[in-house]
């Protein structure tokens, strides 16, 4: 007699089921290489362009596109050959902020912090082992600094990635730094050596400053925001101008540590 309690073993699957379940994964995969795609060149794309981006068949790009506009995912854009983000999207976007408390207190602050200070400000995170800035708030200065809601630079650019990689093993630090995130914009190449020393340096400093990296006109100020684990979460930052007085930087740190300890859940 067989056990009541026993489980029912799951009949192993056939080469057809085996067969179908890996198309399904491709077309997945595939999916998320468009959206990837189109999040990184942050514009609308050319059917064609698409599908050499993600290096598949146009054929297979176009029906799966079609698909993704019918769900409403994706939105046919100006002369109705090229691509990009639909509503449903951004409405599911919507739903994440208000579901994740981090992101809706960060942004407030974040706000907060521009219209205090006037400087450029931002709300970053660690997304697919990149540095991402999840909101940012332009200064009041007359000239604009490069910031951008989603953009995703190496992490080696900036002072929030030397926060945000504080605690990590060597050997996941290499496995996430390539070696064209080790080159600056302007050609100067970083040591890996240096970058890891400067990760120690700002994990036991509990803030970072980086002058000059991206551009030669600004330098970055970053506290860290702790997750209850005593994780890095995110950090909080300011983008300043890169004459701006030691005495200044010093308050504005100062400022940013409060803010991000105020982020930052304990307990």
């Amino acid at each position: 007699m067989q056990d009541g309690n026993a489980l029912a073993v799951r009949p192993e699957a056939g080469p057809d089921e085996d067969k179908i379940a890996g198309s399904r994964e491709k077309g997945l995969n595939r999916v998320l290489h468009i959206l990837e795609f189109l999040h990184a060149n942050q514009r609308a794309i050319g059917i064609g362009d698409l599908a050499k981006g993600v290096n598949a068949p146009r054929s297979t790009i176009y029906t799966l596109v079609r698909s993704l506009v019918d769900a409403g995912l994706l939105e046919m854009a100006g002369d109705g050959n090229r691509v990009y983000f639909g509503k449903k999207l951004y409405l599911y976007g919507m739903d994440y902020v208000r579901g994740n408390d981090l992101l809706r207190r960060g942004r407030q602050e974040v706000d907060n912090l521009s219209r205090e200070t006037g400087e450029t400000s931002e709300l970053c995170m660690l997304q697919s082992g990149r540095y991402t800035i999840v909101h940012s708030s332009p200064g009041t200065r007359p000239f604009r600094i490069s910031s951008a809601t989603g953009l995703q630079i190496p992490l080696p650019w900036t002072a929030s990635g030397r926060l945000l990689l504080a605690g990590f093993e060597r050997a996941v630090i290499e496995d996430m730094v390539s070696e064209d995130d080790l080159v600056l914009p302007d050609g100067r190449r970083l040591l890996l050596d240096d970058f890891i020393e400067d990760i120690a340096t700002a994990g036991a400093a509990g803030y970072c400053v980086t002058s000059g990296l991206v551009d030669a006109y600004t330098k970055c100020l970053a506290a860290p925001v702790f997750s209850a684990a005593g994780k890095v979460e995110a950090t909080i930052c300011l983008v300043v101008p890169i004459d701006t007085s030691e005495e200044k930087t010093g308050d504005l740190i100062a400022l940013l540590r409060e803010r991000a300890a105020r982020l930052s859940i304990t307990g």
